[in-house]
């Protein structure tokens, strides 16, 4: 029951949000006067209940390791819990433990209609290969757990290609990997920690992509959600995923909280954060070093997209710091032929990154992107600030329809300072009488660059002021 709180408050949050007034809520009525609430108080009241009800419903969890008796204390709904060495798991950062978090879950999926149950991970490397979630569970890691992707492609079944897609990405027409955490149909599902580790090990990856040397055609991610709904992932670091980081699909109800991604700039595709033909969306309280965009919202592509006709729709983005030198802080597309509608975007601050939020589209592409409000960006060392662009011309392949048109409209951008720009704009229509329509932009102040002038080191300054981090670097060879 707590559990559920949560997502009735994201659910409310999320159409809050949406409110572009001061005043957002009437909660009641009191010698002649009216209250009101802002967001900011309803969320804190809401957070409150929650903990209120969760201490009282389920108190605090204790899972004892055999060999060392740690405690994990938290905040936790689930009524069973286990720890991975329960399972035969070892933690040395050699073993595979694949078949320990197959067995792990497989065993405690058992008590989901019974308040289901939390997996603790717990101090130590764990090298694993792709497992699947089940529903009604917390996936738990702790703060010197380390989870190491296997580099042995064998450990990655194969999955049908995405249908939005047509296979087509990457060349995965005969199927693609799965996220080394995956799941799909699943309800309830929380992957949190105490600021554990995610580590997709991906300089192999990367290597063997660029050389053609991959079996199996695609790189594979690090968190994949698939037709879920109530899906939490918050306090913990992502780094090094073979390709993108967190890519939700077909799903609704997530909550994206307090996660740090990190993976060398010079490295593409290792977005970080890519929402995907999903419903009702909160990305907040991220940082992010990527090599490609640091968010990329997208609905499928090209005819695939159009096909399947699943929008990405109701998402918040707030409180993200991003630093990308060659991509976007946030990208709208390119694949959007789905649809993209009803995005709120805010308190952004984007360091040595290529463009603030990027729209990427192309004729052929239809869909649309529409109802988007961005506001308080700051911005630091920048070579686009607004960029919209019509002709970007990667297609699915040739059976993409040159008549599907897309439609870019409404977009409104406010309240954002940038330093140390290059260009301020480029904002290019379809061309041929087809432009984009309804862009706002207001309040913005600017400082130009003479010359363009890269910030290297900034990312690894920043992150490691900020939370202490030593950032990953490509390793090169002499």
């Amino acid at each position: 029951m707590a559990c559920n709180i949560y997502y009735l408050a994201s659910g409310l949050m999320q159409r809050l949000s949406h409110c572009d007034t001061q005043f957002l809520s009437l909660v009641g009525k009191g010698n002649d006067r009216i209250y009101y609430l802002d967001d900011l108080q309803v969320l804190q009241i809401i957070i409150s209940t929650v903990f209120i009800l969760g201490s009282s419903l389920a108190g605090s969890t204790l899972a004892e390791h055999h060999q060392n008796t740690v405690e994990y204390k938290a905040i936790n709904c689930r009524k069973h819990s286990a720890v991975l060495t329960d399972f035969g798991a070892v933690g040395d950062g050699k073993t595979s433990n694949t078949k320990a978090f197959e067995e792990a879950i497989k065993t405690l999926s058992k008590y989901a209609p019974d308040g289901g149950a939390q997996l603790i991970v717990p101090a130590g490397k764990w090298l694993t290969g792709s497992f699947n979630l089940t529903s009604h569970f917390t996936l738990f890691l702790h703060k010197d757990a380390v989870l190491l992707a296997s580099q042995d492609e064998d450990e990655w079944p194969l999955l049908t290609p995405l249908p939005s897609y047509g296979g087509v990405r990457e060349n995965a027409v005969f199927g693609r990997p799965g996220g080394l955490i995956f799941a799909s149909n699943v309800t309830d599902v929380i992957i949190t920690g105490n600021n554990g580790t995610v580590d997709g090990q991906g300089a192999v990856w990367w290597e063997r992509f660029n050389e053609k040397k991959l079996k199996k055609v695609e790189r594979p991610y690090l968190i994949e959600i698939m037709y879920s709904d109530q899906v939490q992932i918050s306090n913990i670091t992502l780094i090094n995923s073979p390709q993108w980081h967190v890519h939700p699909i077909y799903s609704s109800n997530l909550w994206i909280q307090g996660v740090t991604i990190l993976a060398p700039v010079d490295v593409p595709n290792t977005d970080g954060i890519n929402p995907d033909s999903c419903t009702n969306v909160i990305i907040e309280d991220c940082y992010i070093v990527s090599g490609d965009d640091c968010i990329a919202v997208k609905s499928g592509l090209d005819q695939y997209g159009i096909k399947v006709g699943m929008p990405m729709k109701q998402l918040v983005i707030r409180r993200i710091t991003c630093i990308s030198p060659k991509s976007a802080a946030i990208a709208l597309g390119s694949e959007m032929s789905g649809g993209i509608e009803d995005v709120r975007v805010e308190d952004i601050t984007a360091i040595n990154t290529e463009s603030a939020v990027r729209v990427k589209t192309a004729v052929g592409r239809g869909g649309y992107v529409k109802d988007i409000f961005v506001r308080r960006m700051t911005l630091k060392t920048m070579k686009y600030v607004f960029w919209m662009i019509g002709s970007y011309s990667s297609h699915a392949d040739e059976g993409y329809d040159p008549k599907a048109l897309p439609v870019i409209t409404n977009i409104n951008f406010r309240d954002i300072a940038a330093d140390n720009v290059t260009i301020p704009g480029k904002l290019e229509g379809l061309g041929k009488g087809n432009p984009f329509t309804g862009i706002c932009i207001s309040n913005v102040t600017m400082t130009l660059a003479e010359e363009h002038k890269e910030l290297p080191d900034a990312m690894c300054c920043v992150a490691e002021e900020k939370h202490g981090l030593s950032l990953p670097r490509r390793q090169t060879s002499d």
